[in-house]
């Protein structure tokens, strides 16, 4: 079977991707399950398809043939309360990218507490870049909603917002849709949809 090396270190991610994935006919390897040195990769794209770009570029180079399809990924979350502060830095911002889960989320719900329910609208974007062959092709996915008071269900690992961010059209949470439904409508689940086409072909 082909393998498809998933350039993320993040568990949530990658559990999401491989839902959204399911039935290719490849394995997918989880970066972090493969031994790397990458302390001189730096994320300083200044949008989701530059960080994507650069996460399979960078790996593809990394690996040097080893993976034939290899799969970057950049997602973040814009808030209209907080404009202009998260983003492409989504995991960076805040109590900063070494925080955990709960000390990250805790941090940006402190941040929303006062915002009035007309400024809590949110937008998540994803962009996947796919290098296969030296070629590339880039998918991007948005979904709009709304960030909750509180969580409204437990944090899953590697993607906290998950559990405060309610879809447009929804009354619960990412995190409480069952994986048919989140893939159907989340911006990962929207931009690995044409990318599984792609693959099956």
């Amino acid at each position: 079977m082909r393998e498809l090396l998933v350039a993320t270190k993040n568990p949530g991610k990658f559990k999401e991707i491989g839902e959204a994935l399911e039935g290719v006919d490849f394995k997918l390897v989880f970066l972090g399950d493969v031994l790397v040195d990458d302390g001189d990769f730096v994320e300083d794209g200044e949008t989701f398809e530059e960080n994507a770009k650069k996460k399979a570029r960078y790996y593809c180079e990394k690996f040097s043939g080893r993976f034939e399809f290899v799969l970057g990924e950049d997602s973040g979350i814009i808030i209209d309360a907080l404009v202009g502060e998260l983003g492409v830095k989504t995991r960076r911002w805040g109590a900063g990218e070494k925080a955990s889960d709960q000390e990250w989320i805790e941090y940006f719900l402190k941040r929303m507490e006062c915002v009035p329910e007309k400024e809590r609208g949110a937008e998540f974007i994803c962009c996947v870049c796919l290098i296969v062959g030296g070629e590339e092709r880039v998918f991007r996915g948005e979904t709009d909603g709304v960030i909750t008071h509180k969580l409204e269900v437990p944090i899953v690992a590697g993607i906290p917002l998950s559990s405060c961010f309610r879809p447009d059209g929804f009354g619960v949470v990412y995190a409480a849709l069952d994986v048919g439904q989140k893939n159907k409508i989340s911006h990962r689940g929207k931009a690995l949809a044409p990318l599984k086409e792609y693959l099956n072909k």
